[in-house]
């Protein structure tokens, strides 16, 4: 009989396994562990010759073949498989795929928001993978950005707290609940705030600029206890993230308490040297991550040579890799993976993936997402027979319906023709579904959007790692554009579904303008000409600045990537069958040029629009309509005097004047009247949501505490200065639709 070693013994405490099997590791396998390697290359050296402690963008054989290699290896650790399954497991066919995540922002519903998460970490984890790299807290202010569909949008609070509900929902029960992922915060921290939107540029952030806006979820997702974080691209004041101790060890580790794991991102310690040039080779970069507090290092396979090499020089201490070892085997014994590696199972595969519930769920959460942002009561579309013509190069575009990393959309290879076709509902296929009968539905293109090409500047960037190809936007065809035109005249309403595809999102696709792009001007200007009433649909990654014929729509709806039952979600909402609830989580600019246009920005300029244009947003931040009217009255705060340590309590009438049911976002915002350091004239505090029936009237308690009601100092301490505050609440961040009342927070 084998003799069973202590880190093998179950009934052990995790913290002796762990000391026991470190003590049993040579060098080469304590930094094989520390390696997070690429499944689609050489998988034999990857698990045999590195002994890698983790794996992602693993194909479901290739799970299976890795997973076997370690049964081979002198001690056995299993792997910590890895995958970016950002809105459900969306590279495994035939897996609930749900809205990216800045369509889930607009349910501004962190309750359905975990729901969703749990679904996909049950589907998930009958794959054989044990972490996800989710949930996104990056801030979105630069609109060119190519990321902007993966973040929950631009304000601090509600990014926060969706971000703390999917942690919660990834991780189920804790980590020795079979049915949970690992969840991962990213991109810690500041990667959003990009010079010109180009992606994984230097961040211009000031330490206290970091505190004020761009910390905040991430503190929320530690006390949510997400087991891992993954560091930014970019470096901040000269210093990758990589590198930043301060950031790494300073606040996360010791200020917040963080005890989990750090992931670097992709060749992270690589780019120090052959990019971002502040290493001198790889030595000296394994040296600078180790240091820093990184645990995993991803797909840098020259750390494993470099950071023995390191070792061996006197230059890093080996107590230093024994620490990240540590970090790294506590997880994979908290999951239980020496006893149960949670290969794949493909009976709870059958039981669980993409089943009815999970459908139903996905369903739910997209006519949630699904906002409303102009109508001149064309919608819903009602009456006896009607000739419906439904146009634009998204109207039956699978992929462009999922979005970013699901399928076809380029980053993995095993999926080239992406999730399979009956498993989506695009919205021609959703209104030729629910159209009454008598009522008839044709189809016209009408535009493309553009496609990709190969980078002349070569297929490969100097590590290795493929360089993304360059966008050709499509020119505008006369003849499509002429079938369209003579199919809106014969028919009594359009709907036009126009956007982006995956072309023009993502990794090293930002946008240097905002405008839609291929011939979708020209089809636009051409079906608003013919008089008829024309409901623009927008399935995009971020938002688009419209051009001028949009003035003449009868109708707007953002549903950004609404996922596999977006179209008939969307069709629910043209017909009148559901309710439109969502909310904007981001603003939305008339042009490029405007940018920022986000609602918090710093109060103190000169006047308020430039000489040429206006500085409003085309939509706001927490817009959005429904199909009936809302008033909000009686703003009144239960006392205007509250202590430091107490809590703001408010009350505010909604009543619903028209004749349909209302979902209703009600809104708190603060604004800090006199403040020591400029501020953000008002911010997003608190939200709730009530369903408000035709005719009704309802009195809401809103609460927050007085220490939400805080500045970070002009020598970083976030305080609560007392002083006279004003109580904003409404349906949006536009002051136009905020009521006001004011209170004052007494000193400590």
């Amino acid at each position: 009989m084998t003799e069973r070693l202590p880190y093998q013994d179950a009934a052990l405490p995790v913290r002796e396994r762990v000391e026991d099997l470190v003590r049993r590791m040579t060098l080469a396998e304590k930094v094989g562990q520390m390696l997070q390697l690429d499944a689609r290359l050489d998988l034999a050296d990857a698990v045999l010759t590195r002994t890698a402690g983790s794996l992602l963008h693993a194909s479901p054989d290739r799970i299976r073949e890795a997973m076997a290699m370690v049964e081979s290896t002198r001690l056995r650790i299993p792997l910590l498989m890895a995958d970016d399954c950002i809105h459900g497991h969306a590279f495994w066919p035939g897996a609930t795929v749900f809205p990216t995540q800045l369509g889930m922002a607009c349910t501004w519903d962190p309750e359905l928001v975990e729901r969703a998460a749990r679904v996909a970490a049950t589907e998930i984890s009958t794959t054989g993978l044990h972490w996800t790299f989710s949930p996104v807290l990056c801030i979105a202010r630069d609109l060119r950005w190519g990321r902007v569909d993966e973040t929950f949008g631009e304000d601090p609070h509600l990014i926060g707290e969706l971000g703390a509900a999917m942690i919660r929902g990834y991780q189920g029960g804790g980590l020795n609940d079979t049915t949970a992922v690992l969840a991962t915060a990213k991109h810690f921290a500041g990667y959003s705030e990009t010079q010109g939107g180009r992606d994984a540029s230097e961040a211009d952030l000031t330490p206290r600029k970091l505190r004020s806006w761009f910390l905040p979820p991430f503190e929320r997702a530690v006390q949510a206890g997400c087991a891992t974080f993954m560091l930014g691209y970019q470096a901040i004041d000269g210093v990758p993230v990589t590198a930043n101790r301060w950031l790494l060890d300073g606040v996360l580790k010791h200020e917040w308490g963080f005890p989990g794991t750090l992931v670097t991102d992709w060749d992270n310690v690589g780019r120090m040297v052959w990019e971002q040039k502040v290493c001198a080779d790889d030595v000296e970069a394994a040296v600078v991550a180790v240091e820093s507090g990184n645990d995993l290092i991803m797909t840098t396979p020259a750390f494993f040579e470099a950071a023995q090499r390191a070792v061996a020089e006197g230059r890093l201490a080996e107590a230093k890799i024994d620490a990240a070892v540590r970090r790294i085997l506590r997880l994979k014994f908290e999951l239980g993976l020496f006893e149960n590696p949670r290969a794949a199972d493909p009976q709870r595969q059958a039981a669980v993936i993409g089943s009815a519930p999970h459908a139903e769920l996905n369903l739910q959460v997209t006519r949630r997402s699904l906002v409303l942002l102009r109508n001149d009561g064309t919608l819903p579309l009602q009456g006896a027979a009607r000739r419906i013509a439904v146009v634009g190069p998204n109207a039956d575009d699978p992929h462009a319906q999922l979005g970013d990393w699901a399928g076809a959309s380029g980053q993995v290879d095993w999926m080239p023709d992406g999730h399979p076709r009956e498993t989506i509902t695009t919205v021609l296929d959703g209104l030729r579904a629910l159209a009454p009968q008598g009522w008839t539905v044709a189809h016209a293109p009408g535009a493309q959007i553009g496609s990709l090409q190969p980078d002349p500047a070569g297929s490969h960037f100097p590590d290795g790692q493929p360089r993304p190809p360059l966008f050709e936007p499509a020119p505008a065809d006369p003849a499509a554009i002429a079938e369209a035109v003579a199919l809106a005249e014969a028919s009594d309403a359009v709907v036009a579904v126009l956007g982006d595809n995956v072309a023009l999102t993502g990794e090293g696709k930002s946008t240097a303008t905002l405008e839609l792009q291929g011939g979708q001007h020209a089809l636009l200007d051409a079906l608003v000409a013919t008089g008829r009433p024309v409901i623009v649909v927008l399935i995009q990654s971020k938002p688009s600045t419209l051009p001028p014929s949009a003035a003449g729509a009868a109708a707007i709806v953002e549903a950004f990537n609404p996922g596999m039952q977006g179209g008939r979600a969307i069709a629910e909402l043209l017909l009148g069958l559901i309710e439109p609830a969502g909310r904007l989580p981001i603003s939305f600019a008339r042009h490029a040029g405007q940018l920022p246009v986000y609602y918090n920005q710093i109060r103190g300029q000169h006047g308020n629009r430039y000489a040429d244009l206006t500085q409003e947003p085309l939509f706001a931040f927490g817009e959005g309509l429904s199909y009936s009217t809302v008033e909000y009255s009686d703003l009144r705060v239960e006392r205007d005097r509250v202590p430091a340590g107490g809590t703001v309590r408010a009350r505010v009438t909604v009543a619903n004047t028209g004749a349909r049911p209302s979902i209703e976002t009600v809104q708190v915002y603060v604004s800090d009247l006199v403040t020591s350091v400029t501020w953000a004239e008002r911010e997003l505090k608190a939200f709730r949501q009530v369903t408000v029936e035709p005719g009704q009237r309802l009195e809401v308690e809103l609460e927050l505490p007085a220490a939400a009601c805080s500045l970070v100092t002009a020598d970083g301490r976030r305080v609560v200065e007392p002083g006279r505050f004003e109580l904003l609440v409404g349906r949006s961040s536009k002051p136009g639709d905020l009521l006001r009342a004011g209170f004052e927070i007494l000193p400590a």
